[in-house]
């Protein structure tokens, strides 16, 4: 009795006559992967090898018997999904990633494991604070998200018990699917009118003297989200005057009316993350490219002159070279960048980018000194700095604030 395999519902047949000799002494089926070179045609091989990487086959057969002797289906028939090596690894290990990309041929072979020992400074506080506590409530009863959790920041304890955190509007499910972010992707389905106004209203619950405002990518929408940015800004000069506003925006695909309607609401600050050199664009970020990114923060600068300050970050542990990031850097100085901030990157699961190796302190302490050279205003670097890190110590703070942030800073 001949029977149909197949790779994408059952496309691949089996001879009768062949797959009688590809059973074992017990007339069970012989593994699929193993035998599939003599099983099926020429024309046909490329393309098991390709699913061979992510699905296998059981070896029971597809029908037992129960105990009163019933013939019934063994669910074990049911294709298993297995990790995909890094050698066919795409950005992310899922469905339709955007690409095939071979991460160790670009980062190189030595990556380190996901479960290797991270260096002694990366230890930090585990967040659970009376304050943190608090702050996580207000931001909960608000049906609101935010990147530290989103984006699993190492320094949420830090930030969050000094009172101060990063919005994420438009939801939490991103359109992009970039190697090395922890925040979810698919079609997102948020799109709330009224969140602008609750975010504003936390903002002044908190008493914030500088609200850090960013979004997931959604190119799904019309205006790419530019109208949200626009929204939330209107509604904190509102509600919290005394605030400075910076926004972390996408690259809108490089679209200059929405980036415009952004800046025309002139945020005090106004930040676009090119996250990596170059080089490691086509790995790690797909669907966008550097030179677009570069050209977003040069035209906000070119639009609102002084009366923005722009801002950029980047990360490193990928594989690139001091000289590489001096060089980016200066690419940043040439498209008007004024602050900067440098971190370490760390993967969040085993489906996201290696990496190559962890930077030195030192090490971020010269690149500082080469950015400060290059003309940068402000620079943040260090292995726990992230694009919202302290942001309000970017920039000259006009108002001490009436909140526990203000605290702090007196």
């Amino acid at each position: 009795m001949s029977r149909d395999y197949g790779v994408n519902a059952g496309v691949l047949a089996v001879d009768k006559a062949r797959y009688r000799t590809l059973l074992d002494g017990s007339g069970r089926d012989a593994d699929l992967v193993d035998v599939k070179n003599a099983m099926l045609p020429a024309r046909n091989k490329s393309r098991l090898e390709k699913a061979s990487t992510r699905f296998a086959f059981s070896s029971r057969p597809r029908h037992e018997a129960d105990a009163r002797g019933k013939r019934v289906t063994c669910p074990s028939r049911r294709v298993t999904n297995h990790p995909v090596s890094l050698n066919n690894m795409a950005t992310r290990s899922r469905a339709n990633p955007g690409g095939n990309q071979n991460v160790l041929k670009i980062l190189g072979p030595d990556v380190l494991p996901l479960r290797s020992r991270k260096p002694p400074w990366f230890k930090v506080p585990a967040p659970g604070s009376a304050r943190y506590r608090q702050l996580k409530n207000l931001i909960d009863s608000e049906n609101l998200h935010t990147v530290c959790q989103e984006a699993a920041c190492p320094n949420i304890g830090e930030c969050w018990q000094r009172g101060t955190a990063t919005f994420m509007i438009l939801g939490d499910t991103c359109t992009r699917r970039c190697g090395f972010c922890n925040v979810k992707t698919g079609k997102p389905t948020w799109n709330d009118p009224l969140e602008p106004a609750r975010v504003a209203r936390s903002v002044a619950k908190m008493g914030l003297r500088h609200a850090v405002i960013t979004s997931v990518d959604r190119d799904d929408l019309p205006d790419l989200g530019a109208g949200a940015f626009v929204g939330v800004i209107r509604q904190i000069r509102r509600q919290a005057p005394n605030c400075k506003v910076e926004v972390l925006t996408p690259d809108f695909r490089g679209e200059e009316m929405p980036l415009a309607k952004v800046v025309a609401e002139r945020p005090d600050v106004f930040n676009h993350n090119v996250e990596v050199v170059p080089r490691l664009y086509p790995l790690a970020r797909r669907g966008s490219t550097f030179e677009r990114s570069c050209r977003v923060l040069r035209n906000a600068k070119e639009m609102a002159g002084d009366e923005i300050t722009t801002k950029s970050g980047l990360m490193v542990g990928l594989g690139e070279s001091f000289d590489e990031m001096v060089d980016t850097l200066g690419q940043l100085r040439e498209n008007h960048v004024q602050v900067l901030t440098v971190g370490q990157y760390l993967r969040p699961t085993e489906n996201h980018l290696p990496i190559v190796r962890y930077w030195h302190p030192d090490e971020f302490k010269q690149l500082e000194t080469a950015a400060y050279a290059l003309g940068f205003e402000h620079v943040a670097a260090g292995p726990l700095v992230r694009s919202s890190y302290h942001a309000d110590e970017h920039v000259p703070q006009a108002e001490p604030g009436v909140g526990p942030l203000a605290e702090v800073a007196r």
